[in-house]
């Protein structure tokens, strides 16, 4: 009943965001939990004419992260911007799911405290907000604070507000600090908050995956490999044109340029080069995953990542001498 109200839900989003059928080019539906800066890769490419290169016509719809996975193992999209919830259902249940881009090989999150709390130590005996208890974010979290000499079960307290409560249970001082994406944390320090740490300089690994089903890999490699080289098109073009991406990203995440502008500046470099991390990376990820589904054991890194199609559009533009 359930599932059946959920892909009701997004076969009814689809028609609605539906344009007219574009001639000759595969329609592919990108679900996003959100349209942040790191997404904002998908409709460049859309926006820049790639993926009408490769035949193909995006359609970005916004659905929850476990929606979303359940519309992909449904068949209603063809990739998810969840690519963590994806890797946790691999780890639950075997779903048959792989992550086949990276964008980000640094962790865009951070922990923004109350002006009095100016170091790690501070945090003792104190409340922190976080986007769940038992969200990846936290359990990253509970390690960065473990190696600076916290005792994460006794020292701090870990509390979910609900979500997006995260910022306004700071500014309010009913939490000590919070975890924040990029948006609330540059609210956050413009009323004086303070950063203590960012989790891409205190962990290695992977942030903004995309996943697809096993099955589209076998029976559509060519879709999969034009969606790669359309991506990394698109990124290469961020890299080149700061301006244009400027403006993509406001329209995208519907924010002013200001912000747009700011965030390019600050995060461009924790993009990944190519779309893929490495087996290290790759690794910490699974680490954490294990962490928080209770397994004995991590999952192998081939049974959640597949980045030989990153890594095949990768040579091919740069054989080619492709710029934008």
């Amino acid at each position: 009943m359930r599932a059946t109200f959920y892909y009701s839900i997004i076969s009814l989003q689809l028609l609605l965001a539906a344009p007219l059928p574009a001639q000759q080019l595969q329609t592919v539906n990108f679900a996003t939990p959100s349209r942040s800066f790191q997404l904002a890769i998908y409709p460049i490419a859309q926006e820049r004419g790639y993926m009408r290169e490769e035949g193909l016509d995006l359609r970005v719809i916004n659905i929850a992260p476990t929606t979303s996975v359940q519309a992909l193992l449904g068949g209603d999209v063809q990739f998810t911007g969840a690519g963590t919830s994806a890797a946790l259902g691999v780890a639950r249940a075997n779903a048959p799911l792989k992550v086949v881009i990276a964008t980000n090989d640094r962790v865009l999150q951070w922990l923004v405290a109350r002006p009095n709390i100016t170091s790690v130590k501070d945090l003792k005996g104190k409340r922190i907000a976080t986007t769940g208890v038992a969200a990846i974010a936290t359990f990253m979290l509970k390690q960065i604070l473990a190696k600076q000499g916290l005792d994460v079960n006794k020292d701090v307290t870990f509390l979910d507000p609900g979500q997006g409560n995260q910022l306004s249970a700071l500014l309010s001082g009913a939490m000590d600090a919070a975890v924040l994406g990029i948006d609330q944390r540059y609210v956050g320090i413009d009323k004086g908050m303070k950063e203590l740490l960012f989790f891409g300089n205190e962990v290695k690994n992977s942030w903004g995956t995309l996943a697809t089903t096993d099955k589209l890999i076998k029976e559509q490699p060519k879709m999969i490999h034009g969606y790669l080289r359309v991506s990394l098109k698109a990124l290469r073009y961020m890299r080149q044109d700061r301006d244009g991406t400027i403006a993509a990203v406001a329209k995208f995440s519907n924010i002013s340029r200001q912000l747009a502008a700011r965030t390019y500046d600050d995060l461009l470099n924790t993009f990944t080069r190519n779309l893929a991390v490495d087996d290290e990376t790759q690794r910490n990820d699974l680490n954490i995953i294990r962490q928080a589904v209770g397994a004995p054991d991590a999952v192998a890194n081939g049974r959640v990542y597949d980045f030989s199609f990153a890594n095949e559009a990768d040579q091919q533009l740069t054989k080619s001498g492709w710029k934008p």
